[in-house]
């Protein structure tokens, strides 16, 4: 017992120290521009540490300095330096191997302004001590990974950063929005069903056997409904961890049939008010037109599904997309708070229960049973890193009966997938051959006089995608010499070798 107690003890303080660690964390922002030209500016989120250095607070302040693309090392030796350092510019470094003092120091030593490191995992504050910190006078910051492959698709490789954190307002006007979007849709779902029942029971006594019903019967909810329901979610949810570039377009489908039907529920008694389009179909034996619906009804379904339609097309539009998704997604939670009824307190108990007990299991339970670590809903959610789809998110009903989609538009909320990505078909090179980092200007054995080194061109119409160095370790996947090629189109970054020891810069 007294073993048991000192191993909780020592958890209870290592966690401590984590959070202690991790109050000294803020996001910033790193600012990058094409040294060509090309596309407008682009924001991405940082995560990094005060106390190595301070950033400024306006952009107008920042510096632009070239980002140096050496992530074809780990930057943990002298060995992983380039022969004529990082004079006045960023470095883009790989984590993993050794600490982010050890990085840092080696890229403050050899004139670099600043270091940028990329992160496949979740983005963690880069800490040291208080002596590291004194003698450090350069930012350090986490980049995402997924962030990384955005950047050098959308502006090529020769770019220019600046680092900034700007000010955190007082009142986050996103949270409010969230805020008055979710206990909004709830307070008027619940309204809306309560309402229904009470003139519900007070025509009672009235039939309505007319060719259309004013409102659709509600649905009790029982135990059996809920067993039913939640074994469902479970084997939807295996179903795209495993066949996620099958399945997610069919879960996508099912998300514009059912946002279509709640936007025509919730729009359905505002347009019956309006005093036209009052007249019928004409007779005929077609299913659902066989009762007639009138000519305003009609054109409010054609005008539902081209919504849900146009949805579905341009999805990945990260301008406006999103405005549209969350409309749809309010009125889906209307239609089922209205349709759904818990009519026992039983029923309502059993439902929340399984749910949380759902929700647990796939988010904090799997990373245990799967051989990648992750966690089957946080996979499912994000989209898996090798999935050949491209697709941002995937939506799927949670605890609160509404629909989340997760995408790259939330930064560092979520973890970034931990798969590896699958085998290119570049084979890193063997260790006895010594070769350059791609955008090294100096080769790392040296040249015959008067013979230039051997670069391979690039195409002139696309940038040549980013270098990181393959995962090593257990978890890291092989590759033969020689394995077929993978298709193209991608998002993901070709390896490279990584530096080996003893090498010469």
């Amino acid at each position: 017992m007294a073993a048991v107690a000192a191993a909780a003890l020592a958890r209870l303080v290592a966690a401590f120290l984590l959070l202690a660690a991790q109050v000294a964390c803020e996001y910033g922002m790193v600012h990058v521009v094409s040294e060509a030209g090309g596309p407008r500016g682009k924001d991405y989120c940082i995560l990094y540490n005060p106390q190595w250095a301070h950033l400024p607070h306006d952009l107008s302040k920042a510096s632009f300095l070239q980002l140096r693309n050496w992530t074809a090392s780990l930057l943990c030796s002298a060995a992983d330096l380039p022969a004529h350092g990082f004079g006045n510019q960023i470095p883009l470094v790989a984590r993993g191997n050794c600490t982010f003092y050890e990085k840092v120091r080696l890229a403050q030593g050899s004139g670099a302004r600043g270091l940028l490191i990329v992160s496949r995992e979740r983005l963690v504050p880069p800490g040291g001590n208080k002596t590291q910190y004194d003698e450090i006078g350069i930012p350090v910051a986490l980049l995402s990974y997924k962030d990384m492959l955005d950047i050098f698709r959308r502006f090529g490789r020769m770019v220019r950063v600046a680092l900034y954190a700007p000010h955190e307002p007082v009142l986050d006007y996103n949270m409010v929005i969230i805020f008055i979007m979710a206990v909004g849709t709830v307070a008027i779902g619940g309204y809306w069903a309560g309402s229904r029942d009470v003139k519900k029971r007070y025509m009672k006594h009235k039939r309505d056997d007319g060719p259309e019903k004013q409102e659709d019967e509600a649905v009790d909810v029982t135990p059996v409904m809920t067993c039913v329901f939640v074994v469902m979610c479970c084997s939807m949810l295996v179903l795209l961890y495993y066949f996620y570039d099958l399945l997610v377009y069919v879960v996508i489908g099912i998300f514009c049939l059912a946002s279509a039907t709640g936007l025509y529920s919730c729009l359905a008694p505002c347009v019956r008010r309006l005093p036209f389009g009052k007249c019928r179909i004409p007779n005929n034996s077609l299913p659902y037109f066989h009762k007639r619906p009138q000519a305003r009804m009609l054109l409010l379904a054609l005008f539902c599904v081209a919504v849900s339609v146009v949805w579905g097309v341009f999805r990945n539009e990260d301008q406006w997309a999103w405005v549209l998704q969350d409309a749809l997604g309010i009125a889906f939670c209307l239609y089922m708070l209205k349709t759904i009824r818990l009519p026992t307190f039983k029923a309502c108990t059993l439902l929340l229960l399984v749910l949380f007990l759902y929700d647990i299991f796939f988010v904090f339970i799997t990373p245990f049973l799967t051989k990648s670590g992750s966690s089957i809903m946080v996979e499912v959610a994000t989209g898996p890193s090798d999935s050949a789809t491209r697709e941002k998110g995937c939506w799927w009903p949670t605890a609160t009966g509404s629909t989340s989609r997760y995408s790259p538009p939330e930064y560092t909320s979520w973890p970034a997938p931990s798969k590896v990505l699958p085998p290119s078909p570049w084979a890193p090179a063997p260790a006895d051959s010594l070769q350059p980092p791609k955008d090294s200007a100096t080769p790392l054995s040296p040249q015959p006089p008067g013979k230039e080194p051997a670069t391979p061109p690039q195409p002139a119409e696309q940038p040549p995608e980013p270098c990181v160095p393959e995962e090593t370790g257990a978890g890291a996947a092989t590759r033969e010499p020689g394995s077929p090629a993978e298709p193209e189109g991608r998002d993901q970054a070709q390896p490279c070798p990584v530096a080996q020891p003893g090498a010469l810069a």
